[in-house]
């Protein structure tokens, strides 16, 4: 899905009960404007490209991983570093 749209993204990732990890601004956009209006998604976990080193976001995604439940993730945007 490397050439996929945002939407399809998204919807692609939510179908599979995923959260999706980015550092794409355009599907922070997408995100957000899903959140906005209610729109089911999933969750997404936003990085900004190359201020956040990669050790630092394998931990922090780590920890989202242990800490929540699927329940937690629905609808949600995070930002790392934590």
């Amino acid at each position: 899905m490397s050439e996929a749209e945002d939407p399809a993204l998204l919807d692609r990732a939510s179908e599979l009960g995923r959260v999706l990890f980015t550092n794409d601004d355009d599907l922070l956009v997408e995100a957000t404007r899903r959140q906005r209006t209610g729109e089911y998604f999933y969750s997404v976990v936003y990085a900004r490209q190359q201020r956040v080193p990669v050790g630092d976001c394998v931990r922090d995604l780590e920890l989202i991983a242990k800490a929540g439940g699927s329940e937690d993730a629905v609808g949600r945007i995070l930002f790392l570093p934590m």
